[in-house]
């Protein structure tokens, strides 16, 4: 058993908290917020996370799982402590490292034994001397200590099983023995392990999600083509993805990618790059092409409900960025939403659980008690979360309680032959589509 404490209690540190104490260790989580802490101490989650909730109880009543605002408490025994603060965007798509500066001043103004610092939150190369230097800075006393890279590479919706089963385990480090400690901590994982140098580790990172990031936009610039061509891109993406060099995960056409991790990190190379003289053109492109996705979505809904939206009820599926988490980081579903508003469409929302962070962020969204209160009165609807329960909706029912048939699927959930046999003017992402009254793409 070992002693970690982790700064930070996000989607990050609270599944890299949670599940080092399943693994049998002692865990300390920190966050400066006592809201939280209070909420966890009471065995609430602050997160929607499949299974995290159950995970933290079991380990707090075991005497694994312990939750504080205080470092001195959390510091006390600790070998080891993993910063997983966020590292939002900046103004110019610089990672803010406001919320890591300040973890690094608490951390080196409360050590008081030899410790273990490891980076877990997603930084630009070069935070770990940087990290080390502020450490060095704001210790009362010289300490003995080391600064390690761990970056995560879980996802939110299956955070507990990526971190208990993952493809790799990257560990950067200038000091090697501290690197092995590190290592051996995740050696009950049975993972392959990288073992590397400090800035190769944070690269790997950024390198890893830019590339994800990369094929997501790929195939939904595909997806354009498709349309435009009378080819369907599902088909073209199962026939690309049975070539073992190109694989198939990450080939979804849609409306883009969100949340808190690939948006802010190609950003955030992409501003590395210009910043030390590279030209970042692939990276300025991938996010182009999956800003041009919300555009897609709009200019479709306008396009079938008769080409204005001013006065226009549109009903929106799914609000989270993704489904299996409440996270409405950079949702595409909220950006839409805006982009429906400003033409004055009058925009309502349904999500299984991300209800409350949406409408905290836009006031002005109606919010619907589940799909069929949404679809009721709609000239449109339009799926932005691929969630289970919007594919087993009934189909029939939503349509009789709609002003017009019109159903923009952003996610490619449903067939088209069904949505245009049950009389849906229907269109998806780089598929062909034919609407009931002769009008559309087909060949």
């Amino acid at each position: 058993m070992r002693n970690i404490a982790v700064a930070g209690t996000g989607y990050v540190g609270l599944s890299t908290g949670t599940c080092f104490a399943d693994m049998g260790n002692r865990v300390t989580c920190i966050d400066i917020s006592e809201e939280k802490i209070n909420m966890l101490n009471q065995g609430e989650s602050p997160i929607y996370e499949p299974g995290l909730s159950e995970m933290i109880t079991r380990n707090v009543r075991g005497g694994r799982l312990h939750f504080t605002t205080s470092y001195e408490e959390a510091l006390e025994d600790a070998e080891f402590i993993f910063i997983c603060v966020g590292t939002p965007s900046g103004v110019d798509g610089e990672a803010d490292l406001q919320y890591v500066r300040m973890a690094a001043e608490s951390v080196a103004k409360s050590m008081n034994h030899p410790l273990i610092v490891i980076n877990k939150s997603t930084v630009p190369v070069g935070t770990g001397d940087w990290v080390a230097d502020i450490i060095k800075r704001s210790q009362p006393e010289p300490v003995e200590f080391a600064v390690v890279s761990c970056p995560e590479f879980t996802r939110e919706g299956s955070a507990l099983h990526d971190f208990m089963n993952p493809d790799r385990v990257v560990v950067g480090s200038r000091n090697k023995e501290a690197a092995e400690k590190v290592a051996q901590l995740h050696l009950p994982l049975r993972a392959r392990i990288v073992i590397t140098d400090l800035r190769t580790a944070e690269m790997i990172k950024y390198a890893s999600n830019a590339f994800l990031a990369t094929k997501i936009s790929f195939i939904n610039e595909i997806a354009v083509i498709c349309e435009k061509l009378g080819a369907d891109v599902e088909e073209v993406a199962m026939g690309m993805g049975f070539d073992r060099r190109i694989g198939g995960q990450f080939l979804n056409a849609g409306l883009g990618y969100g949340g808190s991790c690939f948006p802010k990190d190609v950003k955030a190379l992409a501003h590395m790059a210009l910043v030390h003289g590279s030209h970042p053109s692939l990276l300025r492109a991938v996010i182009d092409i999956n800003r041009d996705m919300r555009r897609w979505a709009v200019f479709n809904i306008r396009d079938m409900v008769g080409g204005k939206l001013d006065g226009k009820r549109v009903g929106v599926l799914g609000l989270a960025f993704k489904p299996n988490t409440d996270d409405i980081r950079e949702s595409p579903a909220l950006e839409i939403t805006r982009m429906l508003q400003n033409e004055g469409a009058l925009v309502t929302g349904y999500d299984p659980v991300a209800m409350k962070g949406a409408g905290k962020s836009n006031p002005e969204l109606r919010l619907a008690e589940d799909p069929y209160e949404l679809a009721e009165g709609a000239d449109a609807l339009i799926v932005c979360t691929e969630w289970n329960e919007f594919k087993q909706l009934d189909l029939t029912r939503i349509k009789s309680l709609m002003v017009q048939p019109v159903l923009v699927d952003g996610r490619n959930i449903y067939d088209p032959t069904i949505m245009h046999e049950l009389g849906f003017r229907y269109r998806a992402v780089g598929r062909t589509y034919s609407e009931p009254n002769g009008n559309g793409n087909d060949q």
